[in-house]
């Protein structure tokens, strides 16, 4: 038993790497995607060890059955997962066992549980504006404030997603009319900047101690390394507080916020997809149930018979 014990131990982190190296080269997913599918693959591994009481190998995965995988499942409910992140999982654990099957893989059928799917919450211009203004204002110094205005714009202004403006670099610089942009997957886009998001970025990189550089991170933390989205979180989450928004207004509500604003304005929902960087079509199509909801509570609250 020792035997087999150690040789797992010795194959196991190897084999994790493998699936890292899969995930972020072969697939591109972002790091999150990457360190979540990770920790689950390791997961599955050590409840299969206690549930067997062996060693497992690469041919011990190939031939988990469907009972072995519920199993897991119900053991990942047991530590207080919900239906959300049960499905996450289980779409983990099929992308781990065809990657360690190969062509000739065997993924047990299992369905998983139902996840309704929640509508974007979007907040009104003027909630975009008053939280990125107060942001800024409440800066420790001018250029951190700077800083924050330009992110928040970029991500109401031209739709991005928070970690896409991260990795923008100095080589944008300097700004033209449009902004090309990487998102998941590594797939580029194309997005229109509006002369206010230009201001913003130009006046940051004024203010900036640190001259940009074309091969470093445009967004400069207090200290001259990369900003953390983190930091733009914690920003968001003290300045809805001090305005007294709710909950839902986040650095992607401002994404959601661009979408459904466009829509309502009249774009089409191609023009929106390419702006949006949506693989399909049918991740946009969501704004119109939202636009669509948006006038229900008005006509509730307005008309005299609702």
């Amino acid at each position: 038993m020792c035997e087999v014990k150690c040789g797992v131990s010795e194959m196991t982190p190897a084999l994790s790497e493998r699936w890292r190296q899969h995930l972020a080269l072969d697939r591109r997913r972002s790091v999150h995607t990457v360190r979540a599918y990770v920790a689950t693959a390791e997961r599955l591994i050590a409840f299969l060890e206690q549930h067997r009481g062996e060693g497992v190998s690469p041919a011990t995965l190939a031939h988990i059955d469907q009972a072995e995988l519920r199993a897991f499942l119900a053991s990942r409910r047991t530590d207080g997962i919900g239906n959300l992140s049960a499905a996450r999982e289980l779409s983990a654990v099929r992308g781990f066992l065809r990657f360690v099957g190969g062509d000739d893989a065997r993924v047990p059928l299992l369905k998983g549980p139902r996840v309704k799917r929640g509508l974007p919450r979007p907040i009104s211009p003027d909630e975009a504006v008053a939280l990125a203004q107060d942001i800024a204002e409440t800066a420790r110094e001018g250029w951190i404030g700077a800083r924050d205005w330009a992110v928040l714009l970029l991500l109401y202004g031209a739709g991005l997603r928070i970690g896409e403006a991260m990795g923008l670099h100095g080589d944008i610089l300097p700004l033209g009319d449009t902004l090309r942009v990487t998102g998941k997957r590594g797939k580029t886009r194309i997005v229109p900047l509006l002369p206010q998001v230009r201001a913003a970025i130009d006046a940051y990189v004024d203010a900036c101690p640190y001259p940009p550089a074309r091969d470093q991170p445009l967004f400069r933390g207090a200290r001259g390394g990369p900003l953390s989205p983190a930091l733009i979180r914690r920003a968001v989450q003290g300045a809805r507080g001090r305005l007294g928004l709710s909950d839902r207004t986040t650095p992607h509500a401002l994404r959601h916020s661009f979408a459904t604003h466009l829509l309502g304005r009249g774009a089409d929902l191609r023009s929106l997809q390419e702006l949006l960087g949506h693989a399909s079509l049918s991740s946009t199509q969501v704004y119109t149930q939202v636009d669509a909801a948006h006038l229900l509570d008005i006509y509730r609250n307005a008309h005299p018979r609702a």
